[in-house]
């Protein structure tokens, strides 16, 4: 099943609010791999949406991310968002001591000692939307500088240069094909930038992210010049992807079904667990990431996977996979624990995803307990959500208190 009048052309641009794409859904209850047709790219790739068929393909050898690099592969923005040096198109064994060098910045207890900046930083925001005074747009005040301001901290950049920045990685997010040029002098601004900010740190260390995977080793092993500005650039990317988004999604969830921030406010030490509940259930994307190829044939959930075809794989299905969630569709903060994938799964995993959740959990946490009568100050749907780019968002949260 080759054909392309045999694939099923999938713009996934559904934008309303965080309802769940309902062309996702369609292709989950298919049962099998489909063949699709993404906006961009010259070829056709599967799509896998069962958790478990996620797991083996995320974590088989024998589906190479490394094997994308110098071809238009299949994707959701005109200009490959990733760089062809990036970690996430590495393949084991080099992206396995990437990996571990760079996540040796990234342990629970480095993130710890990162938590009091966190929680600075929140509470200066914070601090700042209380003296305005309510109605208060929380998407400007918190959601958007946090976890910039957060990441770019931590990287030790220079509060000048965080405006250029925070532009530039929101260039390479618009998926509209006039974006392309801008899109690609983006990366190659930001390419350039961290490459000189690296050479920077060798030479002279500081109390920053950068120096600490700079200084990382096992053994002799280190991270040379280009793969610590690679993983500095991509740290400034998810520091203004996921997390952005999900802090604004999170609060929607919260000021929009009122026994979810009940149960937040009777008992605030199971912040976590309802974290990462909601998490699992939100749509926080749209489409597909990051495409792998496959090195040989392989026979997948019914399916004939040919060497040479391009696999995605879908997170938000997975997440939804009723064979490992009941009722999957349900925000259900008594459900047993287990691991989801909204941060990436296997040999991909993020590597951040502890720094993430710190964010997460201190600019949620700090919320709800500095403002026990938040609400919004709109009904929601005059909420206005973002339809340019790969995200799914409020692009403002009015709120009172």
């Amino acid at each position: 099943m080759t054909a392309d009048d045999e694939s099923i052309t999938c713009p996934f641009d559904h934008s309303e609010a965080l309802e769940f794409d309902p062309e996702l859904a369609d292709l989950m209850r298919r049962g099998s791999p489909a063949r699709i047709r993404l906006p961009y790219g010259d070829a056709d790739a599967w799509l896998i949406t069962r958790f478990e068929s996620v797991k083996q393909v995320t974590t088989d050898q024998r589906f190479s991310r490394a094997g994308i690099i110098g071809r238009d592969y299949p994707r959701m923005t005109p200009e490959p968002i990733v760089s062809p040096e990036a970690i996430n198109v590495m393949d084991p064994p080099q992206s396995s001591r990437v990996r571990h060098l760079a996540s040796l910045a990234f342990t629970q207890q480095q993130v710890e000692a990162m938590r009091p900046r966190i929680v600075r930083l929140a509470d200066h925001l914070l601090d700042e939307m209380e003296k305005q005074g309510p109605p208060a747009d929380l998407v400007q005040h918190l959601s958007d500088p946090l976890p910039q301001h957060t990441v770019l901290d931590l990287l030790g950049i220079e509060r000048a240069e965080w405006p250029r920045i925070q532009e530039s990685v929101q260039q390479l997010l618009v998926v509209g094909e006039d974006n392309k040029e801008v899109a690609a002098s983006a990366k190659a601004d930001l390419t350039a930038y961290f490459g000189k900010l690296v050479e920077q740190r060798r030479s002279s260390p500081g109390a920053d992210l950068i120096s600490a995977m700079a200084a990382a080793r096992d053994g002799e092993e280190q991270l040379d010049d280009r793969e610590l500005a690679v993983m500095t650039m991509v740290l400034a990317l998810s520091g203004q992807d996921t997390a952005t988004c999900q802090i604004s999604d999170i609060t929607y969830l919260l000021l929009t079904r009122p026994e979810l921030m009940d149960r937040l406010r009777r008992r605030p030490d199971s912040l976590p667990d309802v974290l990462h509940e909601m998490l699992r259930c939100i749509p926080f994307r749209k489409g597909v990431g990051i495409p792998r190829v496959a090195l040989e044939d392989v026979e997948l959930d019914g399916a004939h996977i040919r060497a040479g075809d391009f696999v995605h794989v879908s997170y938000l299905t997975a997440n939804r996979d009723p064979e490992r969630y009941p009722d999957p569709d349900l925000i259900d903060l008594d459900r047993p624990s287990a691991p989801h994938m909204t941060f990436g799964w296997g040999g991909h995993r993020c590597i951040a995803m502890p720094l993430a959740m710190a964010e997460l959990e201190v600019a949620v946490g700090r919320l709800v307990e500095r403002f026990p009568g938040l609400r919004l100050a709109v009904p929601p749907e005059k909420l206005r959500w973002d339809t340019k780019t790969i995200r799914r968002f409020p692009l403002e949260l009015p709120v009172a208190w």
